[in-house]
């Protein structure tokens, strides 16, 4: 069992940035291909980024490559989300997630979620 706590999320103007954050619980961290997802009310959740197991592979959706980074601290058991040149379309709330899988692909199915953490760009 894998529990995760997202931080970071907040209110940031067009063009800036912000960091998120997710916390995992136990020792097995290193064991789990880790994901953001983002989520607005209406549409489906989206994966916008992935990072396997040590960090040397990651995935980025469309709409935010070159503008997020995903990273990883296994000593520390934690994932970042760093988002830069935000927009009003960035506006959602963020999930951290974990997999037990290899595979970085939007299709791939997690285990364990964090509770979310609202960003909100205003233009």
């Amino acid at each position: 069992q894998v529990q995760l706590v997202e931080s970071g999320g907040g209110q940031v103007q067009a063009g800036g940035s912000l960091r998120l954050s997710c916390e995992a619980s136990g020792r097995t961290f290193s064991s789990y291909t880790m994901g953001w997802f983002r989520q607005v009310p209406g549409k489906e959740r989206e994966l916008v980024a992935a990072t396997s197991r040590g960090g040397g592979n990651t995935y980025y959706s469309d709409s935010v490559k070159g503008r997020f980074t995903i990273s990883r601290d296994n000593a520390k058991n934690t994932v970042f989300l760093q988002m830069s040149s935000l927009k009003p379309e960035d506006t959602a709330v963020y999930y951290c997630a974990g997999s037990g899988g290899v595979s970085l692909s939007p299709r791939v199915k997690y285990d364990y979620w964090g509770q979310g953490t609202q960003v909100t760009v205003s233009s």
